[in-house]
């Protein structure tokens, strides 16, 4: 029987072995099959058996710190797969967005919840990727999140200033020394009460985008206060609102100095909006795994209820909206990789015209996510809605989909600019 979550047993034993991670695994690698290049499906292949191997180990019930499975995932090598990270000596393959696609759909099917907290580090050590200039203490801070050896989180948003991330009251003020002082505070930050390293951004000037500055912060500093904001749709991850109050940063953990910090922000969030793409696609097709498996083996009236069109119909079209979002998803992440292996960096004008492409795809997957979740859930019933299954988790971090990264409000307002700028390219 798969290991439930909820001390009172609302489906039955038939149906909760059909719902194991092995065989919501077999529904997603038959549909995905025939459309993935070898070496990417024997890549998630590998992932997922490590997770079925991982949750017979541990007898997971998923009500467990999911901090702590982390370390043993990073030796796996299954906390990011962005980049081979050959300045590591780790040497991943395959590596790349599309691989790391593959990554994030064997974490949702494992744990929807990990997926957000892992993620968190991953939008941590981007920047230091980027920008770690074969500096020491910015190396080791990189090898340990990649390796899971570290929490990691962002520090972008603050309370007084929501989704406009430009316009900052976080600053920071030089010393003779180079070093930095930070006073403000920041909210939101998923991982922000666990972190061990975090990415910060201030500015100079307090509301002048174009004084802003990012810094690698350790978290034991002086200064660093971090409170763990409650958000019941996710009750495993720590979200946190932190406080610096002088804090002083040291040269060689000053990452853009102020004036270069917002192009590594803006640069920063094509990548972070197409991670929570690869999460909101992974959570559709968990979700549709779930109630196909469920609509297929719970009758009603002497009928399996997927074969009543209030059931299979709906069910059907959701499942095509995800295939469809898959292929959009799959094919941006594979043109980032051919542009990667051709030029070593995504060319300029590729990753101008990728921010409306991000906000796209993050506004459509988000929206999507929410719906999938939900709708698979409805036609389960009350066994989608119990905590007998992964499904209470998916509708809870479905939700949040279309507020973390950018509100919806905000990628309508990108995607609207981005409409100006091509009519006035005609």
């Amino acid at each position: 029987m798969e290991n439930k979550k909820g001390a009172v047993q609302c489906i039955n034993d038939e149906i909760l072995e059909k719902m194991s991670l092995q065989n919501r695994y077999n529904f997603l690698n038959n549909n995905l099959m025939s459309i993935l290049k070898p070496k990417y499906f024997n890549f998630l292949r590998k992932a997922q058996k490590f997770f079925i191997r991982f949750e017979k180990k541990y007898n997971i019930t998923h009500n467990e710190d999911l901090y702590e499975w982390i370390p043993e995932i990073g030796k796996e090598g299954l906390v990011t797969r962005v980049n081979k990270f050959s300045e590591l000596d780790l040497n991943y393959e395959p590596y790349g967005m599309t691989a790391e696609f593959m990554r994030c759909l064997a974490v949702d099917f494992f744990d929807p919840q990990l997926i957000m907290g892992m993620g968190a580090s991953v939008l941590a050590l981007n920047p230091l990727m980027l920008y770690h200039e074969d500096v020491e203490v910015r190396l080791k801070a990189l090898k340990e999140l990649v390796t899971g050896q570290k929490i990691g989180c962002i520090c972008i948003t603050e309370p007084e200033r929501g989704s406009d991330a430009v316009h900052m009251l976080t600053t920071c003020e030089e010393n003779e020394d180079g070093s930095f002082i930070l006073n403000g505070e920041k909210i939101y930050q998923t991982n922000g009460a666990r972190a061990d390293w975090a990415i910060v951004y201030a500015v100079s000037e307090k509301n002048n985008g174009n004084t802003m500055a990012q810094f690698l912060v350790d978290t034991t500093w002086d200064g660093w206060n971090a409170e763990r904001i409650n958000i019941p749709w996710t009750p495993r991850v720590y979200l946190g609102k932190e406080t610096f109050t002088n804090l002083r940063v040291p040269p060689d953990y000053v990452l853009a100095k102020p004036g270069i910090g917002r192009e590594h922000l803006f640069e920063g969030l094509n990548l972070e909006r197409l991670g929570i793409v690869l999460a909101n696609v992974a959570e559709c097709w968990n979700a549709i795994s779930h109630a196909t498996i469920y609509a297929n083996m719970r009758k009603q009236f002497d009928q399996e209820i997927l074969k009543y069109q209030g059931v299979g119909f709906p069910l059907g079209e959701m499942w095509a909206k995800t295939m469809s979002l898959t292929l959009a998803t799959l094919h941006i992440c594979q043109i980032i990789d051919e542009k990667m292996e051709q030029f070593g960096t995504l060319p300029k004008n590729f990753n101008l015209a990728l921010v409306a492409t991000a906000s796209q795809l993050k506004f459509q997957s988000a929206k999507l996510s929410e719906r999938v979740c939900f709708g698979c859930a409805d036609l389960m019933g009350g066994a989608g809605l119990c905590d007998n299954t992964l499904m209470s988790d998916l509708i809870g971090i479905s939700r949040i989909g279309q507020v973390g990264g950018g509100t919806s409000q905000i990628q309508k307002y990108i995607m609207s600019l981005a409409l100006r700028q091509l009519f006035k390219m005609l």
